[in-house]
């Protein structure tokens, strides 16, 4: 029974990673293998086990309480993501992201370059590196004409995006879950993560400077948009918000997804105040104004990704299966035998999240590894998985969503910006491990 669950679970990440081959939304295999390898553990009746991360072991367990333990771990990470994902949606229903085409004031490629790199990485740490990819190529398709330099920036903001996520507990799904799990906390992450990340950005951004694609200048763009109402104040307060949750678990110790719904309570406050619009979050009761259902709140609540959301859920809860057979724990100790040196697995990890999802991986080896909280395993774990898929177009949610965007071809990313992100995922994970076995020993 165990060999079928093996291979049910490969078919289903295997159609995962053959999404844009297959033509099939990647949440459809995630959902159909998270119910089949769960129907397979209660058919055949097999032995659920739960880690004890004191004794690092297995303990035999119920099947009703580890399948409900293992849905209130997901299910933290999905509330805590669907509340920050409403907030930046408020953010945008103000238009506040128009406000940092403000900081933009020059025509020269070179600076632009490092203007949309540093910004990346910065927007990346607070609302999430595919939410700040999206916004600064938005605000590069109006500052840009020529789209064969668009390509260029678009790569460098790819590679500044990721590594900005790496270093944030709310920076990438995949630090948001080590955080969430318990295997990270925001000060030790910030303390290991920050230089290498900042490395693994400034030092593609110094080859690129160099490049033919980023001498003389711009344009002029001359069409843009009015800015909208109290859009600057939706911008800062939304991000605030954001900011606040780390803080809110270091005082309260409470889940961070209390913290982020706290912030989305106090954003969609100011929201409603300063819309025109009345409404009623749950909807139910029905309010006099004929605009109500167009509220700041409820065009936030129709525009999040749904269906990231219950990919996060199939997939979570698929891995979550082979954790509780014992399987990936025993294929931990199999590992470490096979690789004494840590740093070999996880700059495996980092080269196979190009290729495949960085969130199944990530959870995979939460279930594989059982070390204690901020150990430098988890935080290597953190950049290795947010970093590395910057080496592919497809090996990130934000070069995925840059390569619609800017229609960018899987070959030409290959060929002018691998060898850069490559670069920087080297320099910064030398940069990690110097400092970890030499400045916090």
């Amino acid at each position: 029974m165990e060999t079928l669950i093996l291979i049910v679970f490969f078919l289903g990440y295997l159609s995962i990673t053959l999404e844009h081959n297959l033509k099939i939304d990647k949440l459809i295999p995630a959902l159909a293998m998270m119910a089949i390898l769960w129907a397979l553990i209660a058919l055949g009746h097999l032995t659920v086990f739960d880690v004890d991360t004191a004794s690092r072991s297995l303990h035999q367990t119920h099947l009703d309480e580890i399948l409900l333990h293992h849905l209130g771990k997901t299910a933290e990470i999905l509330v805590f993501l669907l509340g920050a994902m409403t907030i930046v949606e408020i953010i945008d229903y103000f238009d506040g992201f128009a406000t940092i085409k403000g900081f933009i004031q020059t025509r020269k490629k070179v600076k632009l370059l490092w203007i949309f790199s540093i910004l990346a990485f910065i927007l990346s740490a607070i609302i999430d590196n595919l939410t700040a990819t999206i916004v600064l190529i938005t605000i590069l398709q109006k500052v840009v004409q020529d789209r064969n330099t668009r390509l260029w920036f678009a790569g460098l903001i790819i590679i500044a995006a990721n590594a900005g996520g790496a270093w944030s507990p709310i920076g990438d799904v995949t630090t948001t879950m080590l955080w969430i799990g318990k295997k990270v906390t925001t000060p030790e992450l910030i303390k290991y993560l920050l230089i290498p990340s900042l490395v693994c950005m400034v030092i593609p951004t110094l080859i690129a400077s160099r490049f033919k694609a980023f001498r003389g200048t711009i344009d002029v763009f001359k069409g843009d948009v009015a800015k909208k109402p109290y859009g600057a104040t939706m911008l800062y307060l939304g991000l605030s918000a954001i900011l606040f949750v780390p803080v809110f678990k270091t005082i309260t110790h409470l889940p961070p997804y209390m913290g982020m719904m706290l912030s989305l309570a106090v954003v969609a406050t100011f929201a409603e105040i300063y819309s025109s619009s009345k409404f009623s979050m749950s909807n139910i009761d029905k309010v006099s104004d004929a605009h109500s259902s167009h509220g700041p709140v409820h065009a936030a609540l129709t525009k999040i990704e749904l269906p990231s959301i219950l990919f996060f859920l199939g997939i979570l809860m698929a891995v979550a299966a082979l954790e509780s057979l014992g399987l990936l724990f025993n294929f931990a100790q199999d590992l470490t035998a096979t690789f004494p040196n840590m740093d070999v697995v996880v700059a495996l990890l980092g080269s196979g999240s190009a290729v495949i999802d960085n969130v199944p991986l990530v959870a995979a080896s939460m279930g594989m590894f059982s070390e204690g909280i901020d150990n430098p395993l988890w935080h290597a774990i953190a950049f290795a998985a947010g970093t590395g898929g910057s080496m592919l177009i497809f090996g990130s949610a934000a070069g995925v969503v840059a390569m619609g965007m800017e229609k960018i071809n899987f070959f030409w990313y290959l060929k002018n910006i691998t060898i850069l992100a490559l670069v920087g995922f080297v320099s910064g994970y030398a940069i990690f491990m110097l400092m970890r076995d030499y400045l916090f020993v």
